[in-house]
């Protein structure tokens, strides 16, 4: 089986994809952490973030081994693979990883912005979660305050606002809701209650396969 987890930064559906998978003893892959390596790396080789030759080479020669960077988790790591992510070639040449990951068993959740539309449209189960740009930037901002950094919540919320953009506006593989995925809004709920929305939505989903 494979499950789908989509949606914008910091609308929960990482934590939610890892809880699932553990859930259901399923392979889990946070498929951002991918261009996030690349850039990462790309910028350590001291090119542009936006120089295809460079990224293309670091996505087809990148070890998935290491993706345990706790360096990948920050917010200007997410930036960068922004960046990167718009390069239809890095795409390509990530792809392949990440549909060969979801054909692990017994099955895989993997999240990201084109899981359910361009990695694998063929997904059993499809959701798209989300929230509103302001309670996204409370959750990122609660983060920063957390590990005792000083960013403003106007900063994080116009970041949030500039990422949004630049994921739904790029011209391959844009990030969209899939015609068939379900949608999970997680602005009012706690993590305990969108994963128990989340598990009702694939119980839903596997006991009528033809409902979206």
């Amino acid at each position: 089986m494979i499950i789908a987890i989509d949606g914008p930064a910091a609308s929960g559906k990482g934590t939610l994809a890892k809880r699932l998978a553990e859930h259901l003893g399923f392979h889990c892959l946070d498929t951002g952490l991918l261009y996030r390596a690349v850039a990462r790396d790309v910028a350590w080789l001291g090119f542009r973030l936006d120089d295809t030759w460079a990224a293309v080479a670091v996505a087809r020669g990148l070890d998935p081994r290491e993706l345990e960077d706790p360096d990948l988790r920050g917010t200007a790591a997410g930036d960068a693979a922004s960046i990167v992510a718009r390069i239809p070639e890095v795409r390509a040449a990530l792809l392949a990883y990440q549909r060969d990951f979801a054909r692990r068993p017994p099955g895989a959740v993997l999240d990201g912005r084109d899981i359910g539309t361009v990695v694998c449209p063929g997904a059993d189960v499809k959701i798209f979660v989300t929230a509103t740009p302001e309670v996204r930037a409370r959750r990122r901002f609660a983060e920063f305050e957390a590990r005792g950094a000083g960013v403003a919540y106007e900063t994080v919320l116009s970041d949030i606002l500039v990422r949004d953009a630049r994921d739904a506006g790029r011209p391959n593989a844009p990030m969209m809701v899939a015609p068939d995925a379900m949608l999970l809004e997680t602005s009012n709920l706690s993590i305990e209650a969108a994963f128990d929305a989340a598990v009702g939505l694939i119980k839903r989903k596997i006991s009528h396969p033809g409902r979206s």
